[in-house]
C-alpha cells in the first residue's frame, strides 16, 4: 500500500527535463516537500524562465546538459525522474533522430546513473504508446496501435523502447524503475507555440485569431491539470513495493475538441470564432485513460475539474503574454501560432 510522503521527506531528486512545463512544476513540488533538487535540462524545449524563481533556493541546483551525454551530478541522488524529451509533435518532429536518441540513449544514461547510485527511477512515458487506440478507454495491458514508420514514430516508438529498457533492468534486479503513462496535461507554463490543443486554442483566442479545429472536432481527449499529474508522479515514485507495471496518469473525463473550444470561447469572448483544417496523420480519434490501477496502487485520482483548470490556464496566459492581461497582439504571436497549427496532440 502507498507509503505517503511526509511534508519534509529527505532525499535528493534529479529531475531531467526539469525546466520544462511539467518538470518545473515537479521541481516546485519536490522542494516544497523538503527534497534537494538537481534540475537537468538542455533548454531545447524547456525554459530558464520556468526555474528562475528557484535559482536562489538553497536546495536547488541547475545543470544545463543534454541527457544524451552522461550526467554526472556532484552529489549522490536518491530519486531520478526522467521527463527529458520534447513532448509536442512540432517539437519532437523538428529533429526526429534526436527525439529517438533522447528516449533511448538518454534514458539508458539515466538508468545507468540510477544503477550506480542505487536510486529509484521514474520514466515519464506517454499515452502515445497506445497509438490510435482500438480499445477504449485505454488500460495498461492494451498493447497499442502504433504506426512504427510514421512521422510520430520517433516519439511513440522511442517511448515504447524506453519502457522496455526500464522493465528489462527492473526484471534483472538492477534498477528500481517505475513507468508512468501520461495522458494530455495542461496548465500554467505551457509554451504558447508548443502545438498542444489547449495552448493552441487559448493563445489564438487571446490573440483575437480564429481557433484552429482539426477534422470534425468530434475526436476526444482527456485533460489532466498539471498539479494533479505531479501528485501522481510523486506517489508513483514513493509507493512501496514497486508496482512493476506501467501506470496510467490522466483525467478520465472525456471531451470533444469542439467542447473544449466552446469552453475557451466562453472564457475568452474576444476570440474570432473557429477555423477548420485537415486532421494530421495518425491522430487518435479517442483518448481516455482507465485509471483503475492508479486508484488501487497509489490512492490517486485527479481533483481539478476541466473548467477550473482551464480558467487558471487562460488567466496565466493572459498575464504572461507580452501585452499583459489583455492578451497578445496578433502580430506578436502570428509566427508562433502558425508553427503550433501543425498539430493538436500532447
Amino acid at each position: 500500500m502507498l507509503q505517503r510522503m511526509g511534508s519534509k521527506q529527505s532525499g535528493t531528486a534529479l529531475v531531467a527535463g526539469g525546466a520544462g512545463f511539467v518538470g518545473s512544476h515537479l521541481c516546485d513540488a519536490l522542494l516544497a516537500r523538503g527534497h534537494r533538487v538537481i534540475c537537468v535540462d538542455s533548454y531545447l524545449t524547456g525554459s530558464e524562465t520556468n526555474v528562475r524563481p528557484l535559482m536562489n533556493h538553497p536546495g536547488f541546483r541547475m545543470i544545463e546538459q543534454d541527457i544524451c551525454d552522461r550526467v554526472v551530478p556532484e552529489e549522490p541522488v536518491d530519486y531520478i525522474y526522467n521527463l527529458a524529451c520534447a513532448a509536442s509533435p512540432p517539437q519532437y518532429q523538428a529533429d526526429p533522430m534526436h527525439t529517438m536518441m533522447t528516449c533511448v540513449v538518454g534514458t539508458g544514461n539515466l538508468l545507468t546513473l540510477a544503477e550506480e547510485q542505487g536510486a529509484s527511477f521514474l520514466q515519464a512515458s506517454t499515452s502515445e504508446v497506445y497509438g490510435d487506440p482500438e480499445e477504449h478507454p485505454q488500460r495498461e495491458d492494451y498493447r497499442g496501435n502504433v504506426n512504427c514508420t510514421g512521422p510520430r514514430a520517433c516519439y511513440d516508438e522511442g517511448k515504447r523502447a524506453a519502457e522496455a529498457l526500464c522493465f528489462d533492468l527492473l526484471r534483472a534486479g538492477r534498477v528500481d524503475a517505475r513507468v508512468a503513462r501520461i495522458f494530455n496535461t495542461y496548465g500554467p507554463r505551457m509554451q504558447p507555440n508548443d502545438g498542444r490543443i489547449v495552448s493552441n486554442l487559448i493563445v489564438q483566442a487571446l490573440s483575437g485569431k480564429p481557433m484552429t479545429i482539426y477534422g470534425t472536432g468530434e475526436q476526444t481527449r482527456s485533460f489532466c491539470y498539471v498539479s494533479d499529474l505531479v501528485e501522481g508522479l510523486i506517489r508513483l515514485m514513493m509507493v512501496s513495493p514497486n508496482p512493476e507495471v506501467p501506470v496510467n496518469l490522466g483525467n478520465p473525463g472525456e471531451f470533444t475538441i469542439n467542447e473544449l473550444a466552446q469552453m475557451v470561447l466562453v472564457m475568452v469572448p474576444s476570440a474570432a470564432g473557429l477555423t477548420r483544417h485537415p486532421l494530421p496523420m495518425d491522430d487518435p480519434q479517442r483518448r481516455r485513460p482507465d485509471i483503475s490501477r492508479a486508484k488501487d496502487l497509489l490512492d490517486w485520482e485527479p481533483a481539478v475539474p476541466l473548467a477550473e483548470g482551464l480558467q487558471q490556464t487562460v488567466d496565466w496566459f493572459a498575464d504572461s503574454l507580452p501585452t499583459g492581461a489583455g492578451g497578445p497582439s496578433p502580430a506578436v504571436f502570428a509566427e508562433n501560432t502558425a508553427t503550433a497549427h501543425t498539430s493538436m496532440r500532447v
